[in-house]
């Protein structure tokens, strides 16, 4: 037979322990939410420039194993693109919102500089034929498309048809990116 105090100190000791790691459960966020009206906006400020990249928010996963950035990307139209891109730690994710252009990725670049931003790590420079990217593939995009770029794969826009504005998901295992 049972004790009943017994069983009561038992249940009430079980929730004790575990009550903090409840409250601990809820009082954390379980998503991260970007607005369309945060998109909408970070989009009309970059309009009238050539070239914005507006990061809206970098989330901490998984108690803070790794980052995600979502940032709003602007490109005004351009036939002669002079650079491209590496990132030596993140992967990229791009949907295009509007516009249309030439992505180019593989490939190398010839007299590329190490630089270092705010929140991205990368290699910049045109390849050794003038253009942003000897070889690589290149890939017409327009609206809804959605590209994957992973870490250490030169990208780059060949040609920028329309204006350009991308949502971009920096996944970053190594936490480079800055937490906003």
């Amino acid at each position: 037979m049972t004790n009943p105090a017994r069983t009561v100190f038992l249940g009430i000791s079980v929730i004790a322990l575990t009550l903090p790691f409840s409250i601990m459960a809820f009082a954390q966020d379980t998503a991260t939410y970007v607005t369309n009206t945060e998109i909408e906006a970070a989009t009309k400020s970059m309009a009238s420039s050539p070239v914005g990249d507006q990061l809206l928010r970098v989330a901490g996963i998984n108690n803070g194993e790794y980052n995600v950035g979502i940032a709003v990307v602007h490109r005004a139209k351009a036939t002669s693109i002079q650079s491209g891109l590496e990132h030596s730690q993140i992967t990229e994710i791009y949907h295009i919102i509007s516009g249309k252009g030439t992505m180019v990725s593989g490939g190398t670049m010839g007299n590329a500089k190490d630089i270092s931003d705010a929140h991205i790590l990368e290699v910049v420079g045109p390849s050794k034929d003038g253009g942003p990217i000897a070889g690589g593939q290149r890939r017409k995009v327009g609206p809804g498309d959605i590209i994957i770029i992973p870490p250490n794969t030169v990208h780059g826009w060949s040609d920028i048809a329309t204006d350009l504005t991308y949502l971009v998901m920096r996944v970053d295992p190594h936490k480079v990116l800055n937490v906003k």
